[in-house]
């Protein structure tokens, strides 16, 4: 099957960076939300993100890649696609919900994928009548600078599908690695539980969030310190993996109070402007 349009449902950060990773490709792209606030949100900032890339001579004619995207907050028009990517909220009834509309909306031909950090595709292929067509497809955040894409099969997910999805990321310029279908996969399974311990270190009062952050910046070569990180993914995304694993693993990965407190305050990070950090 020959993919010349992709389908992504939620607007959100993850969806946004999809669909522009996507038309960057050459793909026809419908970007998919239930709130229009949400849809042009995520335009400008596709727009807004192709304008600095050209800047910097990473891209050519912004202007054609954005035409390459459209948007809509109707679901059904996503039977047009495909392939179709949920990029929805981690939340495992919501996905679940999500999936059983697109198996009734979308071809039966067409591969459904999950940018899903923690849930088992195995249970979301389940809520199909297409399981041997579901697949996970983690992209990394921020997507149009980050290679990696996780492809995760369930137990019912055919050859054909992994053969079409790691086809599909190798055209949006990513590198892939396969997981198995376990809570949090690879990248998460080792890298939430580092956030969870930043999160403790801080709330034990070891260090500030600068000192945790400027630590693990020039002390284990990371880019990005930790709690800078989890601000950047969303804290109530942390949280809702470590749930996840909690449920998984045990009290290994219980999450940090100090993280559930943060979350009801609404201290999301950087998309609330406060995390661990405070954001204009």
């Amino acid at each position: 099957m020959d993919i010349k349009s992709i389908g992504v449902i939620g607007a959100g950060q993850m969806g946004a960076g999809i669909a522009q990773a996507g038309a960057q490709a050459g793909l026809n792209v419908l970007l998919v939300d239930v709130k229009e606030e949400i849809l042009l949100r995520a335009f400008k900032g596709i727009e807004k993100s192709l304008a600095k890339l050209a800047e910097k001579g990473k891209v050519q004619n912004p202007q054609g890649i954005l035409q390459k995207v459209r948007t809509s907050n109707r679901t059904g028009d996503l039977a047009s696609c495909d392939f179709v990517i949920e990029a929805a909220t981690e939340n495992e009834p919501l996905k679940f919900g999500v999936f059983e509309e697109l198996d009734r909306i979308c071809r039966p031909e067409v591969c459904l994928a999950s940018n899903t950090s923690s849930i088992s595709i195995t249970r979301i292929a389940g809520k199909t009548k297409r399981p041997d067509r579901v697949i996970g497809m983690h992209f990394m955040n921020p997507v149009p600078m980050m290679e990696l894409v996780e492809i995760i099969r369930g137990l019912q997910t055919s050859d054909e599908t992994y053969r079409l999805t790691k086809a599909l990321a190798e055209k949006m310029g990513k590198v892939t690695v396969l997981s198995k279908d376990s809570a949090g996969f690879i990248v998460n399974r080792i890298l939430v539980p580092m956030i969870n311990e930043a999160i403790c270190a801080l709330y034990q009062g070891i260090g500030t969030a600068e000192e945790i952050d400027t630590a693990m910046k020039l002390g284990a070569h990371q880019p990005m310190g930790p709690l800078a990180l989890a601000d950047l993914v969303g804290l109530d995304t942390v949280l809702s993996v470590l749930e996840v694993f909690h449920a998984s693993f045990g009290d290994k990965f219980k999450p940090c109070p100090l993280l559930k407190q943060y979350v009801d305050a609404g201290w999301m990070g950087r998309k609330t402007g406060r995390g661990f950090y405070k954001y204009s």
